[in-house]
């Protein structure tokens, strides 16, 4: 199991990419969590194979219908479990300030 720390810039906050990508992390079998974050980006932290996580990066440029993706900023972390992929609350800054 790999886990990979992404975010998102872009029109993406209002536009259903946190339910989406729920949606989508599921259906690869991804677990972890998407949040907003104040400055209007996206936050994800995912756990899974490296081919799912690989397949979950290439939508996250796509994402749903209406979103504007402009970059997706990608590092590797040590692998976390979680028992499924869901969204928490919004926050202000991304989980770990050194990762910008």
């Amino acid at each position: 199991m790999r886990a990979r720390h992404f975010l998102i810039s872009g029109r993406v906050q209002g536009v259903y990419y946190r339910l989406s990508t729920c949606k989508r992390a599921q259906a690869l079998g991804v677990t972890g969590w998407v949040r907003n974050l104040t400055d209007g980006r996206v936050e994800i932290l995912a756990t899974g194979t490296e081919r799912a996580l690989e397949e979950l990066e290439r939508w996250l440029w796509q994402g749903p219908q209406r979103a504007q993706v402009e970059a997706v900023d990608s590092r590797s972390l040590l692998a976390e479990t979680f028992p499924d992929f869901g969204a928490w609350e919004t926050a202000e800054m991304p989980l770990a300030q050194g990762i910008e």
